[in-house]
């Protein structure tokens, strides 16, 4: 079995990971037109573990896999960012299942979703160039 993140350990770079949570919360479904023009339901629901919660964004059919009180798996997880706030998403090869075992206590004081992160430049890698500003038919 993959090792766990905790949800204290998800930063901006967090991707391919695979969460162990209880879910605290299940919104409700909200009817939304995306950057692509397309009519997609997203639900908001809140996940912790021992260590802290965080808001996680369900889409379409992902909502109904998930109930109050469940403890999940969510595999291939990745982090985003809605208007500053951090999510968790399920990657598109990614899966939330329920999980064999149960999180009994949850730390609730913690919530990585609440701080509002900036967009940084010096928190990204510098774009990567394959020419280096050289002719490539010049070395042949």
């Amino acid at each position: 079995m993959d090792e766990f993140t905790k949800v204290k350990d998800l930063n901006q770079g967090s991707k391919r990971v695979t969460v162990l949570a209880k879910v605290l919360n299940v919104g409700e479904a909200k009817d939304i037109q995306t950057r692509y023009g397309e009519q997609k339901k997203v639900t908001e629901a809140v996940l912790g573990d021992e260590t802290g919660k965080v808001t996680m964004s369900l889409w379409n059919e992902q909502a109904s896999q998930v109930e109050n009180g469940d403890t999940v798996i969510v595999e291939n997880g990745y982090v985003s960012f809605v208007r500053g706030h951090m999510r968790l998403n399920v990657g598109k090869y990614g899966a939330i299942k329920k999980a064999d075992s149960q999180i009994e206590s949850v730390n609730e004081s913690l919530d990585m979703s609440e701080k509002e992160y900036q967009s940084d430049e010096t928190d990204r890698r510098p774009r990567r160039s394959f020419n280096n500003n050289r002719n490539f038919r010049s070395r042949f």
